[in-house]
């Protein structure tokens, strides 16, 4: 395009104006970005505190059966088997939720421990109490299993992500035309250019904390499910 303008489109007036109108979009781009930035980080830090807290439940959740009795041993079973296929399959609101060949989804799979929880027939207070802190604490591991599906598929405001992109493609083009035509310059653009893109990968995988790049790490349920069964 700098070839191909007339000179006086490019003398110091106009670079000016240019400066000037690139200067506002870029500190919408730069507000913009910091705004991404930080839903993403929140959006991170929420998944792994839900992980550990998913953890701890299942692990107390465990512990209370045992408390009970031999007779939640077939509960306890299909708690570890849960957590098993969860570590197998995934993350994601699909694999964790639809059926896959034999294995069922993984509400069936707490809906069948709690059914073996409620046909429980305690003997005393005391396992009454405990059925019941059973059952409640099974009813908040289904709970963190259904706020994953349907917060599965959030992440970045696809809209505001690409108003953003334009935004830094036309700062980059200006740059361009403003810029010398040599090697050196167009190195340093390139390698801008792609740092700004990382930038914006790196935030949109963030946002998506159970998978890609940068994911949260599953090591809460490897611990807890070492845990699992003992007596």
């Amino acid at each position: 395009m700098r070839a191909r303008l007339p000179d006086h489109h490019l003398n110091a007036e106009s670079k000016d104006a240019i400066r000037l109108a690139t200067a506002v979009v870029g500190t919408l781009s730069a507000l913009a970005l910091g705004l991404l930035i930080a839903s993403a980080k929140s959006t991170y830090d929420n998944a792994e505190v839900e992980m550990r807290t998913a953890a701890a439940r299942v692990l107390l959740l465990d512990r209370v059966m045992a408390q009970y009795g031999p007779e939640t041993d077939k509960a306890r079973q299909l708690l570890r088997e849960l957590i098993e296929k969860r570590l197998s399959r995934g993350w994601t609101a699909e694999t964790t939720d639809e059926p896959s060949a034999k294995a069922l989804g993984e509400y069936q799979d707490i809906e069948s421990v709690q059914a073996d929880l409620r046909s429980l027939a305690p003997k005393d207070a005391a396992q009454r109490s405990l059925q019941a802190r059973a059952l409640e604490v099974s009813g908040m591991v289904a709970e963190t299993h259904w706020l994953l599906v349907e917060s599965g598929k959030e992440g970045l405001p696809w809209a505001f992500l690409t108003v953003l992109v334009c935004w830094l493609a036309l700062l980059f083009a200006t740059f361009g035309l403003q810029a010398p035509t040599n090697p050196t310059v167009l190195s340093i653009l390139l390698v801008c250019a792609l740092s700004v893109a990382g930038a914006i990968f790196l935030i949109s995988d963030m946002a998506n904390p159970y998978v890609g790049l940068v994911h949260v790490s599953d090591a809460p349920l490897q611990s807890a499910i070492e845990r699992l069964g003992k007596p």
